[in-house]
């Protein structure tokens, strides 16, 4: 293989290989074959601006070349990594240039416009309403969050999704076929490699052009690239997971979620997925420790100290071991009762605390260390539980009193809280028939 060929020292394989027809183009059918909303656009000519919203390497910078291509507009990048509103105002003068000489509309495409501030956002404002371009930004970055609600309000919203087994071999076939690609070398791929190098790039059309160029420029031409080459290339490749983005919330978010509806298999998964993809174990023990109280509470309350043993476990031994007393945790956290009576009731009350204000401490209640707080009456008639008959103080109030008392906590009727709810039902029939009444009923 010579590598000083002409060929080799052009543009990335990836690059090469952009679609440059719809035809060509890999995946998201699901908005583009015929009958879906953007196809009927294109075949209209009626182009809107839009957003492209979905994970690396799906084809959002190619997808909207082509919708430039077959509506023959002028198009206009920029990438706001690299830009700012000193950039945006040429690109408004140019497709204003583009529309007073040559009739021609523009589209202007913002790569990863995520990144971009409210100001820097704002400015598309005016120029999207009055038709001065078509606006078309691609971000990996859930929009609710990371954009204007201006901007939203101007763009329609196209997900598109991470590439299937397919879409992913198309892309494949079209490398090693077409004469742009590696076509010209005859290359070939066993079975097994065919079916890792799918594996690896986990739906990513990028990721999977690269590592077959990668392993291309190992081989000659006319010759085979075998699984154990490809695992070589491979090394100890990650999986698509971007700590603080879309794919990171989602799939703690499974978790979550799969503790909480007691499924022990779909948590381990999603457990397995977050490691594979570079997860953090501490961050996840963290988030573990955090279900225990949230969604099993007093229903199980031995689950808070497991999970603070797997966090324990990782913080002094490290892997695998901790990774191993984390997934024990999790496993454990969903096939316990479930409650999230503590939860709920910490909320209510922290609601509470910010919505009445600084409501007074009752006078009983208040500690008395010096005799003049005594003398203003703190702490007086003070009743000590551990006095009382079976240390509860019936009929006592331990409220501000400007609010009713309040019934934060409602423990659930499964686990242990079916004894913690016995037991306060109990207590509040002892209040009902105290004679001893802190405050008078009405």
């Amino acid at each position: 293989m010579d590598l000083f060929a002409p060929d080799a020292l052009t543009q990335p394989l990836a690059a090469r290989l952009r679609a440059q027809s719809l035809d060509e183009y890999a995946g998201q059918q699901h908005i583009l074959a015929p009958g879906k909303p953007l196809r009927e656009a294109i075949g209209q000519g009626a182009l809107h601006s839009m957003l492209f919203w979905g994970p690396p390497g799906v084809g959002k910078t190619t997808l909207a070349r082509l919708l430039a291509q077959v509506s023959d507009a002028h198009f206009i990048t920029l990438s706001a990594v690299m830009s700012g509103v000193k950039e945006i105002r040429q690109a408004v003068d140019e497709a204003k240039l583009q529309a007073a000489q040559y009739q021609r509309r523009s589209i202007l495409f913002v790569d990863e416009v995520h990144r971009f501030n409210k100001s820097q956002q704002d400015a598309f404002l005016p120029y999207v309403e009055d038709g001065t371009f078509i606006f078309i930004g691609a971000t990996t970055e859930n929009p609710s969050f990371e954009l204007n609600n201006a901007l939203l309000s101007r763009a329609r919203v196209y997900v598109l999704k991470s590439l299937d087994d397919e879409a992913l071999t198309f892309l494949l076939n079209r490398a090693l076929q077409e004469e742009r690609g590696l076509g010209t070398r005859n290359l070939s791929l066993s079975d097994e490699a065919r079916t890792l190098l799918l594996q690896a790039a986990d739906g990513d059309g990028r990721r999977l052009l690269n590592l077959l160029e990668n392993a291309a420029d190992l081989v000659e031409d006319g010759q085979q690239i075998d699984e154990q080459l490809l695992v070589e290339v491979l090394g100890d490749t990650p999986r698509r997971f971007d700590k603080g983005g879309e794919a990171f919330y989602d799939q703690i978010s499974a978790l979550h979620k799969s503790v909480r509806g007691s499924s022990p298999d779909g948590a381990l998964y999603w457990y397995a997925r977050m490691l594979d993809g570079g997860c953090d174990p501490l961050y996840i023990a963290r988030r573990v420790v955090r279900m225990a109280s949230e969604d099993i509470g007093n229903a199980d309350p031995r689950a808070l100290a497991i999970c603070l043993d797997a966090w324990q476990v990782m913080e002094r031994l490290g892997s695998p071991e901790g990774e191993l007393a984390i997934a024990q945790a999790i496993v454990y956290l969903a096939c316990a009762a479930k409650s999230n009576a503590v939860y709920a009731g910490y909320n209510a009350a922290r609601r509470d605390a910010r919505e009445l204000g600084s409501l007074e401490v009752p006078l009983h209640l208040r500690n008395a260390p010096t005799s003049l707080m005594k003398e203003l009456g703190y702490g007086e008639e003070y009743r000590y539980a551990h006095d009382e008959p079976n240390a509860y103080a019936a009929g006592e109030d331990y409220f501000p009193e400007a609010i009713e008392p309040r019934n934060y906590y409602q423990p659930v009727p499964r686990g242990l809280e079916i004894k913690i709810g016995e037991k306060l039902a109990h207590l509040k029939q002892q209040d009902a028939q105290s004679p001893r009444q802190r405050r008078s009923k009405a």
